[in-house]
């Protein structure tokens, strides 16, 4: 991860409750138990699932974000605020999250088969990506995404592993035809009214909602991957 990266865009993509809130309608019901985020940002998925785990330890090695991070939650027993990767840690969990952070990771093979190693058996691991190379947009660049995923990379970074995929779909495919949009006709103006941008899409997830169920998420802008070990 680029530890240097401080993220700009965080504070729109946290304001798109709709998004945030379908992304966690497919994946809730798999956090439990003890559980890491690996790159929370500004923390603000923390809240969709604080309630239903044990204890929470989360690594952020940016120290702007770190320092939010320790302002929000440092009251909470429970909860562990690590300024660093989660590439040293012996500890093991029931549940591992990363939500768009393994595409800032240029070793993501290595950075994905370190999280699995950390799973108690029977745990789940739970990834969020930008989906499609085809997508890959100045946008992508400049928020340090080193690519975007299709399922096949997820076969590909599971191999060698007793790996058993619990979800691996796309959604979101209102935005996979915005982000075309967007990195073919807006190019390097993607800056601009980037707060409106992001508040047109999130008020179109409910048709992205009802899009992915008749098309059985064969299309998206994102890729969750599940794997229980």
């Amino acid at each position: 991860m680029n530890i240097e990266y401080e993220g700009w865009e965080l504070d729109d993509f946290d304001s798109a409750k709709n998004y945030r809130s379908y992304q966690f309608d497919l994946i809730s019901r798999f956090i439990k138990g003890s559980t890491a985020e690996v790159g929370p940002g500004n923390g603000i998925n923390i809240q969709y699932y604080y309630n239903q785990v044990d204890d929470l330890t989360l690594y952020e090695p940016t120290t702007k974000l770190f320092s939010i991070l320790k302002r929000k939650y440092s009251d909470k027993n429970n909860i562990k605020i690590k300024n660093e990767t989660f590439n040293n840690e012996h500890e093991k969990f029931d549940t591992i999250i990363y939500l768009d952070v393994l595409e800032h990771i240029k070793e993501d093979k290595k950075e994905f088969l370190n999280a699995y190693k950390k799973l108690n058996p029977e745990g789940h691991m739970i990834i969020n990506v930008p989906a499609f190379n085809l997508l890959y947009s100045d946008f992508d660049r400049d928020v340090n995404h080193y690519k975007r995923y299709n399922k096949k990379d997820f076969i590909n970074l599971l191999e060698g592993t007793n790996y058993n995929f619990l979800k691996l779909v796309y959604y979101d495919s209102i935005g996979f035809f915005l982000a075309l949009l967007s990195k073919y006709i807006l190019k390097k103006n993607y800056k601009g009214n980037f707060k409106n941008k992001i508040s047109f899409w999130n008020k179109l997830i409910p048709m992205s909602k009802f899009i992915d169920k008749i098309t059985f998420h064969s299309v998206g802008k994102s890729l969750i991957c599940i794997v229980k070990k």
